[in-house]
């Protein structure tokens, strides 16, 4: 990538035919065949199947179930288990996945696949007996072909895949195991375009006009040489909007060809993340008057850069990068992906104002980009969490020569169109960043993305990228041995990216006056949702083991809500978020993290099983912190008051306030003003500190003397009853959608009980069954897949999906000597 100065943009792909018939034909409706047919219904499954070579026991006892699947959350919490607490506590072991289906007997001159978005890890994938290939990256997608194997007509075919995830520690978190993601078949004809086979870009972008740049890899399976039309179209919702010339293209036997065309289309609906427009290529192959092969492509039109002195521009407009970064897990449901609960953790953080994901650490499920495509968000899509050496002993290290560059390339060609992407990142916290075969490493890796993709950023999450000394930070950083870092002076970067040291923003541009900031992992915060400790003005650090000497933790690994405690190479969240705001040339922030996540809690430490670290539970219910983002980096008007009104009688309790659109906020109790309080400076909270008296606390927020809100806490009496809120009380019957449940415990008055930790049973009747039971306790040892859990300060959370059929669903929620209460769902 060549830098003329600080403000020009990428350079792109030159054109090699440049044709376009632009046109808005109303009549021209977008209906077009896909290729791939979900493939992840009715699968059997047997875990630790005793194994004699690559053959399984005619007497194995199957179980039905659907995949994705993630085995290991279905197992019980193990204080002792091999993946250690790092890794959630929850074993691995080696599982079989079955699954018998026929293929039409008029398919067979077609080319029938079997595409993996992804198994963790070590797959081996037989078909009818005959083994297809290993692949041990869990993370990124594969496909097989069937083809030569295949039984046709009434014969079945069965397909058998061993996942060997039993060889534990192989990573610092928690991964699932399974076919924790989903399976497609593929039929295609044997001239048909490849997979990942297409290449969109916009190079020129204006309200005006865009150029969209497309290239096409099509491939002839056939034994002898075919002539074929290449029609491409572009289509914005669903009416075409532009066309480019039909090309003829003669394809010789069991080869391929890859041509490249612009076209322009007129007054285009720019990507933004406040308006993310997809537009969608379709590719058509003709041969004999015969549409032979539809691919579809949705992309977005956009542009931007980093700039030295302005950071991140998009569309000709700066703007701030305000991202989370976030584990692939979904909380109770484990690892095993499901659209709704991706889609509901994306629409909890844009709630709060978040603008940008990084996929810490690896690639993500392929689901997760659709959606932050169609949402807007800046994604820092994520390679690696090692290269050559190892961090946990059974890791990917031990494959890294064999596999690293094909798993690289796969995701770049898997990723590329995707417009919510914007940068690379080809590794996180790599241990040979201080190495000059760290810089190789790097400049290897880049150059293997920028083959494929010259559009994006490539970058990496270092610890530190600069020397750091212990007059500028708080801890000595491991290895730096107050170093360069080599990773960060090889020039395999094209943005500098900085994992904590947060003391060394401010002179980025002194360290690196020719390359843009990005700041890839900050923060590190630790809080237990509703758990409170005073003086609440005081920074605690909570270490990494309990043997070092540490103020921030409380017995049951409890820790306080309000920002004040943090891991030792961390910041809290208002630290970051000062230096970020103020420095125009500091392009954003990704923060440790969004969501809790099952694994690697701080301490590593039982009972802790999970993390500590999101703004964000791992029920999905916000901890205190979010509404001083959401303050900070919304529209909506914001007061938040906390912690909660149950207290004893005179203990001194702090009191904060979030606010924003508004000069002051005056607190009462019980009626009297406790003081009016103004933010000073870069305050980003105010607080009060007084005895406790029950009641009720009352804040308001005004702006030249006109009240903005009023928000109200009260102390709650002994819980009485449950209420139950449904997140969507109408779902799809297709077995796959979901309703996440809250469950909210009161007193005799309706007041939320925030003290309480009552057991809530559940029971579910119709069309509809528990997939997911959490309070977002990072201590709590019962399983996620049950049908009871005890609540956390107050909450808990069911999660229930449809089955097949339309209907209702009758959730209830019961507790000893509380009322329940019952909602219905409808599915269909």
């Amino acid at each position: 990538m060549k830098r003329l100065s600080s403000s020009i943009k990428l350079s792109i792909f030159s054109v090699l035919v440049a044709s376009l018939s632009a046109c808005n034909s109303d009549s021209e409706v977008m209906s077009f065949n896909d290729r791939t047919v979900n493939f992840s219904k009715d699968w059997q499954f047997h875990l630790n199947a005793e194994t004699e070579g690559d053959t399984i026991s005619e007497t194995t006892t199957w179980r039905n179930l659907n995949v994705p699947h993630d085995w290991s959350v279905e197992l019980p919490f193990n204080e002792h288990s091999a993946a250690g607490i790092g890794g959630g506590a929850l074993d691995g072991g080696l599982g079989w996945y079955k699954k018998t289906f026929t293929v039409d007997s008029n398919d067979t001159d077609k080319i029938v696949s079997l595409v993996f978005d992804g198994v963790y890890m070590n797959s081996d994938v037989f078909i009818n007996g005959h083994h297809l290939g290993m692949h041990p990256n869990g993370y990124i997608g594969f496909e097989y072909n069937l083809t030569p194997y295949l039984n046709y007509g009434n014969t079945k075919n069965e397909v058998l895949v061993k996942v060997d995830n039993s060889n534990q520690p192989n990573s610092r978190w928690y991964s699932g195991s399974g076919i924790y993601r989903n399976v497609w078949l593929k039929t295609t004809n044997k001239v048909h375009v490849a997979t990942w086979g297409t290449f969109v870009t916009t190079p020129k972008v204006s309200t005006d006009n865009a150029t969209v740049n497309v290239k096409v890899k099509v491939i002839n399976e056939l034994n002898e040489a075919k002539n074929i039309t290449v029609k491409n179209s572009i289509w914005f919702r669903d009416h075409k909007v532009a066309s480019i010339e039909d090309t003829q293209v003669s394809i010789e036997a069991t080869n391929s060809n890859e041509s490249s065309y612009a076209v322009v289309v007129p007054n285009p609906e720019l990507w933004t993340v406040d308006t993310p427009e997809m537009y969608t290529l379709v590719t058509q192959l003709e041969t004999d008057g015969n549409i032979i092969d539809e691919y579809k492509t949705p992309f977005g039109i956009r542009s931007f850069y980093f700039d030295l002195d302005k950071g991140f521009i998009l569309n000709d407009k700066q703007i701030k990068i305000k991202g989370v970064c976030m584990h692939h897990d979904l909380g109770p449901l484990g690892a095993a992906v499901n659209t709704r609960a991706l889609e509901r953790q994306l629409e909890i953080l844009k709630e709060m104002g978040v603008n940008g994901i990084r996929t810490s650490h690896n690639p993500p499920t392929p689901e997760l980009l659709d959606l932050c495509d169609t949402m807007g968000f800046i994604v820092m899509d994520e390679a690696f969490d090692m290269w050559e050496k190892n961090k946990t002993e059974f890791d990917y290290a031990n494959y890294w020569d064999d596999w690293h560059k094909k798993d690289l390339e796969d995701q770049i060609y898997r990723d590329r169109n995707h417009p919510s992407v914007f940068m690379w990142s080809i590794g996180n916290e790599i241990p040979e960043q201080w190495s000059e075969r760290g810089a190789e490493i790097g400049r290897e890796l880049s150059q293997i993305v920028k083959a494929l993709d010259t559009t994006r950023y490539v970058t990496a999450a270092m610890n530190p990228p600069v020397s750091v000394t212990n007059e500028s930070v708080t801890i000595q950083f491991q290895n730096t041995a107050d170093r360069p870092n080599d990773l960060a002076a090889s020039g395999a970067l094209d943005i500098i990216g900085y994992n904590y040291a947060h003391q060394t923003y401010e002179k980025h541009k002194v360290n690196f006056p020719n390359t843009p900031f990005i700041a890839t992992e900050t923060t590190s915060t630790l809080q237990t949702r509703g758990h409170y400790d005073f003086p609440s003005d005081t920074t605690k650090i909570w270490p990494v083991r309990w043997d070092l000497k540490f103020t921030g933790g409380n017995p049951g690994n409890t820790v306080s809500a309000f920002d004040q405690t943090r891991a030792p190479w961390g910041s809290l969240h208002e630290t970051t978020w000062k230096i970020i705001k103020r420095n125009e040339y500091l392009s954003g922030f990704y923060i440790w993290t969004g969501f809790d996540y099952i694994g690697e809690p701080t301490p590593y430490e039982w009972p802790s099983r999970s993390s500590y670290f999101g703004i964000v539970d791992l029920a999905g219910f916000p901890k205190d912190i979010f509404y001083m983002y959401q303050g900070e980096w919304t529209d909506k008007d914001v007061l938040h008051i906390f912690p909660h009104w149950n207290w004893e009688e005179g203990q001194v309790v702090d009191v904060w306030a979030y606010y924003n659109h508004a000069d002051e906020v005056e607190l009462f109790l019980n009626g009297k003003s406790m003081g009016v309080k103004r933010k000073e400076g870069e305050d980003l909270h105010v607080m009060w500190r007084f005895p406790f008296e029950p009641g009720t606390l009352k804040a308001i927020s005004r702006k030249d003397g006109k009240v903005i809100l009023e928000k109200m806490i009260q102390t709650a009496g002994d819980p009485a009853k449950l209420a139950l809120t449904a997140d969507r009380e109408t779902i799809h019957a297709d077995g796959n959608d979901l309703s996440f449940i809250t469950v909210d415990i009161k007193d005799a008055k309706d007041i939320f009980a925030a003290t309480a930790n009552n057991q809530i049973d559940f029971e579910v009747k119709g069309e509809g069954k528990i997939i997911g039971v959490s309070s977002g306790d990072p201590t709590n040892h019962e399983s996620f897949k049950g049908n009871t859990h005890k609540a956390l300060n107050g909450k808990c959370l069911v999660i229930i999906q449809s089955t097949d059929k339309a209907g209702t669903i009758e959730v209830t929620a019961k507790s000893n000597g509380l009322e329940s209460a019952t909602i219905t769902l409808t599915s269909n």
